[in-house]
This record gives C-alpha cells, sequence and structure tokens, in this order.
C-alpha cells in the first residue's frame, strides 16, 4: 500500500525536521550564541528561495510560519492576578 499525498508529504517533513534538528544540535556545538544560530537558519531559508522569490515574500512566508508554530509552543496562559 503506498501512502497518500498528505501522508506522503507529512513523512518528508518529517524526515527534513530530524535532518534540521540535527544540524541545531551541530550549530550548538559551532557556537554557543543563540543569535548566530538564529541569524543562520533564517540565511538558510533566504537561500532556500534565492532567485526564486523577493526578500520581501521570502519575509510574508517565514511571518506565516511563525503564526502557526507560535500557537504550539506557547506554553500555559500565565495565571491572572
Amino acid at each position: 500500500m503506498s501512502a497518500e499525498p498528505t501522508d506522503r508529504n507529512f513523512l518528508d517533513y518529517k524526515q527534513a525536521e530530524k535532518k534540521a534538528l540535527e544540524l541545531l544540535r551541530e550549530m550548538k556545538a559551532t557556537s554557543p550564541r543563540k543569535v548566530d544560530i538564529e541569524l543562520a537558519l533564517l540565511v538558510a531559508i533566504f537561500e532556500l528561495h534565492k532567485g526564486t522569490l523577493p526578500g520581501a515574500t521570502v519575509s510574508t512566508i517565514i511571518q506565516g510560519h511563525l503564526q502557526t508554530l507560535v500557537p504550539f509552543y506557547a506554553g500555559p496562559a500565565a495565571p491572572s492576578r
């Protein structure tokens, strides 16, 4: 039985995510400064789209991804006082 396209896409994503997290571990061993790693990862995203999309469009794509990810990584709501 072959995977459905959405299942295949998810499996491809999980493989890419696994590689990205491996790269992150290597980057942490290279530089203890988070800002160095953050900027390098952002540069990689712009390089991924270089020559095919304008920088402003890449920025919009990144912002859209952040809107999706932030709620996932947000901790429990702070208790009200």
